[in-house]
């Protein structure tokens, strides 16, 4: 008797063991199969072509300096070595002109090498209209102006995602944007300005940033298209050198940086790194709004920290940073990333809606899938679209535009007195868009078409 137990507990043994073994082997190939599949996803790096940087200078851009919103520095790229190199810069204003030493430095790319110089401006003055060129050796750029505006109001432009591929229209659609705000004063990007680190795609966003990057600081924050893949990302020194005011404002390898301009505080966030990194950028960024006195607070950074395409993406960044939003009166949070427009507000004990506002936003040829979650107040699918902030006195309004024909889209505005805030939405009155066309073949396009059906089909009954 004790020998036929003892043959059915092996017996019994082994079937586990075999069944054990076979799921084993059964969620191993699974792995590798999605492994397989997202193997580009993660590792892949597209191929930088040999170029040569052109003799004279070129891709000149304006951002800020520092924190204080004044400040400018001006960036270039010039052959491949470093040359004595200075911006030439005239005060319209006074007649006078100054001439500002630009350091050099060599960045050697998979595709080739070459020089990149900054220039930083300070003690400028406001309304100030000035005009400048960049001398590198005996090369000298065309002119180029900018003017400081005073403290007084403060408005920008901002864009999520533009990420091109070559041959794009973002030049035209930022030059009708800033036609259509003739009062703007910068613009502001949410990461993935650029396609792919690869020289390339950096002389597209120059193009696309062709009159307006050099007449406009530009800010722009990192995004995951600005990385180098791998199991740890890269991000090039070049991407630092491009947008200079890094250079100055980086904590360790954390790409942040704050400016003050008037009543209005940015504060600039990589919202790509690891865990190390992001609790390094939470440390700075409590420090940062604790010493704020800015009656208008302002967080950028790429990864929305509530997600408009699945509600477990970028937890690891809304942990990080969304209780420090909250605590410190941050008013809005710009974001880009999900190719989409969505905004989202929350709400107090009596169901008012109330700061900070979450928005996201993109001016890219792709569209992504997205989830309505009831969460946020409006969405829109199909388009491209920009932002824009306005300040005065007691008022920040926020209004988004398509940018493709530059209709209204969205707005609100939120007012801050001593003993209240008040947040007006009249953005629900403005019809949504959600411009989808699923591909026959396409069985998540499918799907999302069958979402948004769905999704209108509540908010008609609501």
């Amino acid at each position: 008797m004790n020998l036929k137990q003892n043959m059915k507990t092996r017996k019994k043994h082994s079937r586990k063991r075999i069944v054990t073994g076979w799921l084993f082997i059964i969620i191993g190939c699974l792995l590798v199969i999605w492994c397989i599949d997202r193997w580009d996803v993660w590792f892949y790096n597209p191929e930088e072509l040999p170029y040569k940087a052109p003799e004279a200078p070129s891709r000149m851009l304006l951002t800020f300096g520092d924190a204080d919103g004044k400040n400018r520095n001006v960036s270039w790229m010039c052959g491949e070595e470093v040359h004595p190199a200075a911006l030439e810069l005239v005060d319209d204003v006074d007649g006078g002109t100054s001439w500002v030493d630009a350091a050099g430095e060599v960045f050697e790319s998979r595709g080739g090498k070459a020089a990149y110089y900054v220039a930083r401006l300070r003690d400028l003055k406001t309304g100030h209209f000035y005009r400048y060129r960049a001398w590198t050796g005996d090369e000298v750029s065309k002119w180029h102006s900018f003017l400081v505006p005073d403290d007084s109001d403060v408005s920008f432009l901002y864009v999520g995602d533009i990420q091109d591929s070559i041959g794009g229209v973002t030049n035209s659609l930022l030059k009708a944007a800033f036609r259509c705000n003739p009062d703007v004063e910068f613009l502001v990007c949410g990461g993935d300005l650029t396609e792919r680190p690869i020289d390339a795609y950096w002389e597209e966003s120059f193009a696309g940033l062709d009159s307006v990057g050099q007449s406009v600081p530009v800010l722009t924050v990192t995004g995951n298209h600005d990385y180098l893949k791998g199991v740890i990302c890269k991000l090039e020194r070049r991407f630092s050198l491009i947008h200079s005011y890094f250079l100055d404002s980086m904590i360790g390898e954390n790409q942040v940086f704050t400016v003050r301009r008037g009543d209005v505080q940015i504060f600039c966030l990589d919202s790509n790194r690891e865990f190390p990194y992001l609790w390094t950028q939470r440390k700075w960024l409590e420090e940062q709004l604790e010493q704020s006195k800015a009656k208008w607070k302002i967080v950028v950074l790429h990864h929305p920290l509530y997600s408009i395409k699945s509600a477990t993406n970028n937890l690891i960044q809304r942990w990080m940073f969304d209780d420090l939003v909250r605590q410190y009166g941050v008013d809005v949070v710009l974001q880009g990333h999900e190719h989409a427009y969505a905004r989202m507000t929350h709400h107090n004990a009596e169901g008012k809606a109330i700061p900070p506002i979450y928005t996201v936003s993109h001016c890219s040829p792709k569209s992504y899938h997205i989830q309505f979650s009831d969460a946020f107040d409006k969405f829109g699918v199909g388009s491209r679209y920009y932002q824009k902030v306005h300040t005065h006195r007691d008022t920040l309004f926020l209004t988004a535009y398509d940018a493709t024909d530059g209709t209204l889209y969205d707005s609100l505005f939120v007012v801050k007195t001593a003993t209240s805030t008040l947040l007006c939405d009249y953005g629900e009155d403005i019809p949504e868009r959600l411009d989808f066309t699923p591909s026959p073949e396409s069985s998540k396009d499918a799907a999302f078409a069958e979402r948004i059906r769905e999704y209108q089909e509540k908010k008609k009954k609501e």
